[in-house]
């Protein structure tokens, strides 16, 4: 990861989601903000989730994957807050995507709006 903070953090708890994450993961890539890092949490998943968050984080540097023991969504999202470093953090779940330009779209209307939190 390059020493420049990203403008948005994207954290992602992973469990038992093999099914979709490779989706919601292509959704990320078609970000037209592209100024963004991915902290993927494998929450123990016992699946193959895992194993695909490591593929992304390999192909993309803008990707980190954690790797813990299962200890459940809220903690995954903790460890994912407390390793990113971007300007926002927004929370995607495993099984959801976004449109290619909803990060865009956020960070525009809190910049415009000069507020701190979009939902």
């Amino acid at each position: 990861m390059n020493s420049k903070r990203p403008k948005v953090s994207v954290i992602v708890p992973i469990y038992k989601t093999e099914a979709t994450l490779q989706r919601t993961i292509d959704s990320l890539l078609a970000q037209s903000l592209g100024d963004f890092e991915a902290i993927l949490v494998d929450d123990g998943t016992p699946d193959g989730a895992g194993a695909i968050a490591d593929r992304a984080a390999a192909a993309d540097p803008r990707f980190r994957v954690i790797h813990q023991e299962n200890r459940g969504a809220a903690e995954a999202r903790r460890a994912g807050h407390h390793a990113a470093s971007g300007e926002y953090r927004m929370h995607l779940d495993s099984d959801d995507s976004l449109t290619a330009d909803a990060l865009q779209v956020m960070c525009d209307f809190a910049e415009q709006q000069d507020i701190d939190m979009v939902f």
